[in-house]
């Protein structure tokens, strides 16, 4: 009996912490789960529904994302609320101290994009690609530019301000865009980073802009990749 006490008391310790005392440790036994950073990653642009964040996630059961919600919510990453009529549906919202990830995120977006491996292809989301822009945007390339660039990605739409070498972007209306770029999330990362002449695209109905022409050029030049890591070997 003894022994079967020791190992129940054990088993939620061990399943969930590494007993570090390293922050780096400590940070993973907070977010380090299965799916839990990318459930952040699609909250970093503001609160969503639960059927949202599924359809943002293909690849998640609604078992998982439940207990990485019920998970995050725990340790203070996350909140939940009701929304107030006549929308009275609940959403999943970061904290303060979540949204404060977003550095995270762009370190190891920078990292990750040099992987000789990574493959462009697979399922790609609306949030990813707005975070991507604002990890991936030159400031040396995009200095003097001060416009607001619409984003029409399926049912979403989002409105980025890009000046003094940054670009913030928000859900909204486009209505104050200088230029918007209509297409789904791979696509319009297609025109944004394989380098592929704007006329092309279009042509081939891959992405669809309006707008301010020469800005849409531009602006298509400001986020280069960096370089593929060598194999070892």
């Amino acid at each position: 009996m003894k022994l079967e006490k020791i190992t129940t008391e054990m088993e939620p310790r061990s399943r969930r912490q590494y007993d570090d005392a390293c922050a780096a440790a400590h940070a993973l036994d907070l977010v380090g789960e299965r799916w839990a950073l990318l459930v952040m990653r699609e909250l970093m642009l503001g609160p969503k529904r639960f059927s949202d964040l599924r359809g943002s996630l293909p690849g998640i059961s609604a078992n998982v994302l439940t207990q990485r919600l019920e998970g995050l919510e725990e340790v203070g990453v996350l909140v939940r609320r009701k929304l107030p009529p006549p929308a009275s549906s609940q959403v999943y919202e970061l904290t303060e101290w979540g949204y404060e990830s977003e550095p995270i995120f762009q370190v190891l977006g920078r990292w990750a994009a040099r992987s000789p491996i990574h493959d462009p292809s697979l399922p790609f989301s609306s949030v990813s690609l707005m975070l991507s822009m604002r990890t991936m945007l030159a400031p040396e390339r995009s200095k003097g530019i001060d416009a607001r660039i619409g984003f029409h990605v399926g049912e979403e739409t989002f409105l980025g301000h890009l000046a003094q070498g940054r670009i913030e972007i928000a859900r909204g209306p486009l209505d104050k865009a200088d230029l918007i770029f209509t297409g789904t999330a791979p696509e319009i990362a297609r025109a944004i980073y394989t380098g592929e002449p704007l006329e092309a695209l279009e042509a081939d109905g891959v992405v669809k802009t309006t707008g301010d022409r020469k800005l849409a050029k531009t602006f298509l030049t400001l986020f280069p990749l960096p370089s593929k890591a060598g194999r070892a070997g």
